[in-house]
């Protein structure tokens, strides 16, 4: 991390979310939704008054790093098997690090796209603004650049025990951290014209499937949502065997689309949008 990323690191606050601390005793769910709500609200009221009402929502690992990060990672894992050479969970933790050379290309790529999406117009005189997860890997992949076209972007932190250290690339003003995974989602979907998922876990997979479930039940009007890196997607799922067993409609298979470069994500989204119109984001 350079010397100024790690300054902005130190600066970064995230904003805690309303209900975010508050605490209900057991079996009383009516409080607890209560808490739902209120944890809900003070992003929903924060991201409308600075302007945010389009936005280019980017899922994928909180693993994946860059190609010195992923250095610097070995190397120290490869110290570390030195010093205890019996080891067996640095042993492993190094057989994961050296799996995922094959993922640094997925970060190059969320990045670019980020970029992209920063700089460029959607349609006349508007433009997204990328909101991710605001953790490491492919969420720090597109604040990073976002942040480095020079434009504002959202992280949505989640309070977990590990991978959730906000990134020092989020605009201070749009990082918060939310209790709980269901109103994270809400504030995730709210105005979301686009959603871009690249390869990641169990939290990936349920981020994509909760939105697949809302187009294909009419919840949410259908929107972009492309996959990115297609060969990890058709490594890792057969979506054309829901159809077959009849458990989704064949037309449900169109409801997303696999692209592998930035520029081929973003036309697609572009491309969408070129005869509607979506609101303005007050400021870029």
């Amino acid at each position: 991390m350079s010397e100024e990323s790690a300054g902005k690191q130190n600066r970064l606050k995230t904003s805690d979310s309303v209900g975010a601390g508050v605490k209900f005793p057991a079996g009383s769910s009516g409080l607890c939704q209560a808490g739902l709500q209120l944890e809900s609200l003070n992003p929903d009221l924060v991201l409308s008054e600075a302007g945010v009402e389009s936005a280019v929502v980017v899922f994928g690992s909180a693993r994946i790093m860059d190609s010195e990060q992923l250095k610097t990672h070995i190397a120290e894992l490869e110290a570390e098997l030195k010093k205890n050479p019996a080891d067996g969970k640095i042993k492993e933790k190094l057989r994961t690090a050296e799996k995922m050379k094959n993922s640094v290309r997925f970060y190059d790529i969320a990045r670019e796209f980020a970029e992209i999406a920063a700089s460029e117009e959607i349609c006349p005189g508007k433009k997204l603004i990328v909101v991710t997860g605001g953790g490491p890997g492919i969420m720090e992949a597109a604040n990073r650049g976002a942040c480095e076209a020079g434009a504002r972007n959202a992280g949505l932190t989640i309070a977990i025990t590990h991978e959730q250290k906000p990134n020092p690339y989020i605009t201070p003003e749009l990082c918060f951290r939310f209790k709980y995974f269901a109103t994270r989602k809400m504030v995730f979907v709210s105005n979301a014209r686009a959603f871009v998922v690249f390869p990641g876990g169990f939290g990936t997979m349920d981020e994509l499937f909760e939105v697949l479930a809302l187009v294909q039940t009419a919840q949410k009007k259908r929107i972009p949502l492309i996959l990115a890196c297609s060969r990890f997607w058709h490594d890792v799922i057969n979506f054309q065997a829901f159809a077959k067993w009849g458990y989704i409609a064949e037309e449900d298979l169109n409801l997303f689309r696999f692209a592998d470069t930035a520029r081929e994500i973003w036309d697609y989204i572009k491309d969408f949008y070129k005869d509607k119109d979506i609101p303005a984001n007050a400021v870029q």
